[in-house]
C-alpha cells in the first residue's frame, strides 16, 4: 500500500524550516492523540502516521534522504513496529507540561578563563600557570553527599522513578518528583563536609600550555577542569580564551606582522641598508635609491608560525620618510640650495608626481574659467 506523502500528512510545504514543522506536529498531535480519542483505532492509526512524519522531517540527514529517494529511502527501516507516544509526545511539548524522563545527574558546567597574552608569548608559545576558582568533588563521601557510612535512600514519593504522574485534561503527565527534585532518591544524612552536595569549593591551580601561533579570539579547551558534576557526574570543561596586547612595534594580521620604519630622506633618495626589528632579532634591509614614503617591503618567514597550518606568515616592513626638525643654519642653507637645483617644486626632473600634481591643478582652473 502507497504512502501518502509525509509533508502532505503535516499540511506543509517542502521549504517549511524546523519550527513549522513542529507547529504542525503539535497541533495534529493534539487533535488525534489516542488519549484524546480512547478507542478509535483510525485515530491511533493517523496519529502513528503523524509520528512517522515528523521523525523523519525533523531529522535533516533523513529529510534530505526523503526529498531525494522518498519512501524508498526507508523501505529496509523498521519505521512501523510498536509506537511509544509517550517518548515523542514528551519531547515536543516537554516545555509545557514536564518532561517524562527520570532525570539523571547532569554533567558539571563548563568554566570560562580570559588570559591575556604579550604578542611575543602567542608567537613563540608559553605555558602559564593559572588560578581558577570551582566546584570539585568532595573527598570525603566521593561526590555522594552522604555522611560515611550511609546511603542514599528511595524516594517514597515517587518509588525511585524520580517522576509523578498527574492528569490534566485529557492527558496523563509525568512531572519531577517534588520530594527528590527527579533523583529518585533522598539523602537521609548529608556529608557534613560538603552538606549533601557532593562538591566543595576550591581554587585549582592548573599549568596551561599556549601553543604558538594563537589569536585574539582563539580558545583552548582543557577537558574534564571545570566544575564536578553533581553525584559523582562527569565534570565540565575549562575553555581558557585568549586575547593579544597591542604591541609597540608591530600589528598583527592573520600570520602577518607590520612595522613601520622611519628613514631620513637621505637615505630614500640614495638607498642604503638599516636594520628592522623582529620578534626573535634584528635583520637587514636593503633600502633602494629613490624609494618612496609609504612603500612596503616583505622580509619573509618573519611573521607568525601558524597554530593549525604551520606554516609561518612575513614581515611586511612600511617606509616612512621622515622630514628633518631641528635644523642648522649650515643644513637650512643646504637644503636651499639643494631645492634650487630641483627647479623649485614643480621640478619635472627630480620630483615627477609633483610635477603632474601641480599641472592637474592648472588645468582644472582653466577648465572652470572656460
Amino acid at each position: 500500500m502507497a504512502k501518502n506523502d509525509y509533508y502532505e500528512i503535516l499540511g506543509i510545504d517542502k521549504s517549511a524550516d524546523e519550527r513549522e514543522i513542529k507547529k504542525a506536529y503539535k497541533r495534529l498531535a493534539m487533535k488525534f492523540h489516542p488519549d484524546r480519542n480512547p478507542g478509535d483505532k483510525k485515530a491511533e492509526a493517523k496519529f502513528k502516521e503523524i509520528k512517522e512524519a515528523y521523525e523523519i522531517l525533523i531529522d535533516s540527514n533523513k529529510r534530505s534522504a526523503y526529498d531525494q529517494y522518498g519512501h524508498s529511502a526507508f523501505e529496509k527501516a523498521n519505521m512501523g513496529g510498536n509506537t511509544d507516544f509517550s517518548d515523542i509526545f514528551g519531547d515536543v511539548f516537554g516545555d509545557i507540561f514536564g518532561s517524562n524522563r527520570r532525570q539523571h545527574s547532569s554533567k558539571g558546567s563548563d568554566l570560562r578563563y580570559n588570559m591575556e597574552l604579550a604578542l611575543e608569548e602567542v608567537v613563540l608559545g608559553v605555558t602559564k600557570e593559572i588560578h581558577i576558582p570551582t566546584l570539585v568533588e568532595c573527598k570525603i563521601c566521593q561526590g555522594s553527599g552522604t555522611k560515611t557510612g550511609t546511603k542514599k535512600q528511595t524516594c517514597n514519593t515517587c518509588h525511585g522513578s524520580g517522576q509523578i504522574q498527574m492528569r490534566q485534561g485529557f492527558f496523563t503527565v509525568q512531572q519531577s518528583c517534588p520530594n527528590c527534585h527527579g533523583d529518585g532518591t533522598i539523602i537521609k544524612n548529608p556529608c557534613n563536609i560538603c552538606h549533601g552536595q557532593g562538591r566543595t569549593k576550591k581554587t585549582k591551580t592548573l599549568s596551561v600550555k599556549i601553543p604558538g601561533g594563537v589569536d585574539t579570539g582563539d580558545r583552548i579547551r582543557l577537558g574534564g577542569e571545570g566544575e564536578a558534576g553533581k553525584a559523582g557526574a562527569p565534570a565540565g570543561d575549562l575553555y581558557v580564551q585568549v586575547s593579544v596586547k597591542k604591541h609597540a612595534i608591530f600589528d598583527r594580521e592573520d600570520n602577518n606582522l607590520y612595522c613601520e620604519v622611519p628613514i631620513n630622506f637621505a637615505m630614500a633618495a640614495l638607498g642604503g641598508e638599516i636594520e628592522v626589528p623582529t620578534l626573535n632579532g634584528r635583520v637587514k634591509l636593503k633600502i633602494p635609491s629613490e624609494t618612496q614614503t609609504s612603500k612596503l617591503f616583505r622580509i619573509r618567514g618573519r611573521g607568525v608560525k601558524s597554530v593549525r597550518t604551520g606554516i609561518v606568515g612575513d614581515l611586511l616592513c612600511r617606509v616612512v620618510v621622515e622630514t628633518p626638525v631641528n635644523l642648522s643654519e649650515t643644513q637650512k642653507y643646504l637644503l636651499s640650495e639643494l631645492e634650487k637645483s630641483f627647479g623649485g617644486l614643480t621640478g619635472e626632473r627630480n620630483s615627477p608626481r609633483s610635477k603632474r600634481f601641480f599641472d592637474g591643478v592648472k588645468k582644472f582652473f582653466e577648465d572652470l574659467t572656460k
